[in-house]
């Protein structure tokens, strides 16, 4: 053995160390998770180098929360803490949604305690679905009202709870029977709403997907310069002057492509009524 070979840990000094057990280890060796510095070619003994360390153990609590060993694999050998929250915010999202389907399950299963396995098996008649033409008609008017709404002054708290409800409503019909440009525009009118409510949160996740529809849709022009303007504005609501700032820039240089004068105009004025 060399002065290198004694510095490596054994698969028992880091399972100790780094409070996963023998067994999970020699597991993710197998899945390439977590694979030794060496491997002695005679016993088959297991070397870790120190700096594995860390990533043994960030394996350990990252499993202990249940995190998919995918996730894990994922993040590569050295994340940064923003991609360890990264990944972490999704495996908090998967979490809420098993929570309400087994919030789900424990309110039927109440129902089914109560009042009996008959009660469950009458079937609900099936949704007539909407046609074309008037989920189209639907989202146009549904994302017209909402502008109305946005432009009405005095609002009462009705009222904006009204143009949430809409705003969501025409994204969702325009998701069904729209073309891309549609459904950018309508994630990019939610955004607005939430930062006209100074909600900033909802207003940076709508404009951020309008954004990503935009790039993988290769749309530009009037609509990609709005989406900047999206998250211009959704970052001033979050009091996030720099990005405001870059994001209003990265707006103002779109203008100069935007074809139509008018167009133009508004986006010029959109992008001056944030505040810098």
């Amino acid at each position: 053995m060399t002065a290198d070979d004694a510095a490596l840990l054994t698969v028992g000094q880091l399972a100790r160390r780094s409070g996963l057990t023998t067994k999970a280890l020699r597991h993710y060796d197998r899945v390439g998770l977590l694979e030794p510095a060496l491997i002695d070619s005679v016993n088959g003994y297991r070397r870790y180098r120190l700096e594995q360390l860390a990533h043994a153990s960030l394996v350990r609590v990252l499993r202990d929360l249940d995190a998919r060993l995918d996730e894990i694999r994922a993040l590569g050998l050295e994340p940064s803490q923003a991609e360890v929250a990264m990944t972490l915010r999704g495996h908090r999202l998967r979490l809420e949604a098993e929570l309400v389907g087994v919030q789900r399950r424990l309110h039927v299963l109440d129902h089914v305690i109560e009042q009996g396995w008959n009660a469950m098996t009458a079937t609900e008649p099936d949704a007539v679905p909407l046609d074309g033409e008037t989920e189209t008609a639907l989202a146009a008017a549904l994302f017209n009202g909402v502008w109305a709404l946005l432009e009405q002054p005095n609002r009462t708290e009705d009222d904006d709870a009204r143009m949430l409800h809409m705003s969501h409503a025409q994204c969702h019909h325009w998701s069904q029977v729209g073309t891309a440009v549609n459904f950018v525009r309508a994630e990019w009118q939610c955004s607005r709403v939430y930062a006209t409510l100074r909600r900033s949160e909802p207003a940076l996740f709508h404009a951020r997907r309008a954004f990503a529809l935009c790039e993988a849709a290769g749309i530009g022009d009037f609509d990609l310069a709005f989406c900047y303007e999206a998250l211009a504005r959704a970052h001033a609501v979050a009091d996030d002057d720099e990005a405001a700032r870059v994001w209003r820039q990265r707006g103002l240089n779109a203008a100069q492509d935007v074809a139509d004068d008018d167009d133009r105009a508004l986006l010029l004025a959109d992008l001056e009524s944030i505040p810098h």
